[in-house]
């Protein structure tokens, strides 16, 4: 990971803090409705053409906007490749400790879990 999307990872979770219930509301639903095993949550700060906006930067006063998809949706639309979806299953974190998040930036973008027991304090995490 670089260091932009490092410090972007580190911004995030400032948000997390206070996005952390919404997000784990809406993952259990996800799994509840049938929808997908495996919900993954973007973090963007500019509008993308995947997932549906469920924390919105903007309204919010925030830094980063919350998106919710699923794993057969990024399949769709080829952000998984064909055949790397068991790889990714297996990577999985348990979606009740953890939240998967892809994280979207200038910095790049990359697939990471945080757990919804986040401290306040970047040097702890």
């Amino acid at each position: 990971m670089n260091d932009i999307l490092k410090a972007d990872l580190q911004s995030l979770k400032g948000d997390l803090i206070l996005f952390k219930p919404s997000i784990k509301e809406v993952s259990r639903d996800i799994i509840k409705e049938g929808l997908s095993e495996y919900p993954i949550f973007i973090a963007h700060q500019v509008k993308i053409p995947i997932g549906e906006i469920i924390l919105d930067h903007a309204e919010l006063a925030m830094s980063w906007s919350i998106s919710a998809s699923t794993i057969e949706e990024f399949m769709e639309h080829k952000l998984i490749e064909a055949g790397k979806d068991e790889l990714f299953k297996t990577s999985y974190k348990d979606p009740e400790k953890n939240i998967c998040i892809f994280i979207i930036s200038e910095g790049g973008a990359s697939f990471v879990f945080v757990p919804y027991e986040i401290s306040i304090n970047p040097e702890e995490n």
